[in-house]
């Protein structure tokens, strides 16, 4: 198999398929399944402070519950409180303690100082960096893109001035300009962007007439947003760039790495085909490569990045301009 090796938030990686945040590998086995698999590196399922919220309201509510069954009575428990992230923690330091690949943290938080807090806790588990989620549902018309995305900026740098580790920023698509958003994020010393993230997202039930759970797993071909970002921000940005969202295949590996990303991050594909799509993943991509003449990684990085191309429409809407003009390439007859 050909050299696979890349650098990755200042680590090196043997390869650059990341299993991303999920429920899928949580529990030892699974973690060391997925290493034996071939995995280059795992970001452990998130910290995400709004579960804690919930589950300490919920915990204190239980505790309370019988409070007034005797009038001499405050409680019918003793003093105890919720154990906030420390499970969590405890989690994530037997992840770094059972595997021999690197391991990434994951955090959403809300409050800036929980940021901190939670960020400071992560990296006293032995992770090998940190990815930070940010996801800012508007909730009201007040506040505007630039103070969410000012926020969001200060919660980087305060943590880089906190933590010797290195910190990533994953994203979603939702910002008024990615691209600025993006350079804002690598002045203010973000290690790597991960470009997308996946939410969940509501849906209803219309026979039902409810709120359901929808699910939110990529679908084959939902790569290209995260390819066209790539390839624009290659070369702008001294952070590394990890591609994600809608990577199923050794091909789709292939795209990401000439649009210039550094790595992936896959999850959907090994929910739908199992954590031996890793292997089949890297034998891919070890096959175009021998095929393609390239000895490593580097030697093809970011060929098909906007900086390294002639043209300078590919990533912009000549594409789409080109489509409406030969339409009938699309819909024949």
């Amino acid at each position: 198999m050909k050299n696979l090796k890349t650098n990755y938030m200042k680590t090196e990686l043997d390869n650059p398929i990341i299993i991303g945040a999920s429920d899928l590998i949580t529990s030892i086995d699974m973690l060391k399944k997925a290493e034996e698999n071939g995995a280059g590196a795992i970001i452990y399922k998130s910290l995400f402070e709004e579960q804690i919220q919930l589950e300490k309201y919920q915990f204190d509510e239980k505790l309370s519950e019988f409070n007034d069954i005797h009038p001499e009575m405050l409680t019918t428990h003793p003093n105890v409180e919720h154990a906030g992230p420390r499970e969590h923690l405890v989690n994530v330091r037997q992840a770094c303690e059972s595997l021999s690949i690197p391991v990434f943290a994951s955090l959403n938080a809300i409050n800036p100082e929980t940021w901190v807090e939670y960020a400071t806790l992560l990296s006293e588990t032995g992770i090998d960096g940190i990815e930070l989620n940010f996801y800012s549902i508007p909730k009201d018309s007040e506040r505007d893109a630039k103070q969410i995305e000012d926020e969001q900026i200060e919660i980087v740098k305060t943590i880089k001035q906190k933590l010797s580790i290195p910190v990533s920023v994953k994203l979603s698509t939702g910002y008024t300009n990615i691209l600025n958003f993006a350079d804002k994020l690598d002045r203010a010393g973000a290690d790597s962007l991960v470009l997308f993230n996946s939410f969940y997202q509501p849906d209803i039930d219309i026979n039902e007439e409810k709120h359901i759970k929808s699910s939110n797993l990529s679908r084959e071909g939902d790569y290209k947003e995260s390819l066209r970002f790539t390839g624009l921000l290659y070369n702008n940005i001294a952070a590394d760039i990890c591609s994600s969202r809608g990577i199923f295949t050794g091909e789709d590996v292939v795209k990401m790495l000439l649009a210039g990303a550094s790595c992936v991050q896959v999850v959907s594909t090994l929910y739908k085909n199992d954590l031996t799509q890793i292997g089949e993943i890297k034998k891919k991509l070890s096959e175009w490569m021998d095929m393609k003449g390239y000895d490593t990684i580097d030697m093809f990085r970011g060929k098909l990045s906007k900086s390294k191309i002639n043209n300078p429409f590919v990533y912009k809407r000549a594409q789409y301009v080109d489509l409406l003009i030969n339409s009938e390439e699309l819909f024949p007859g």
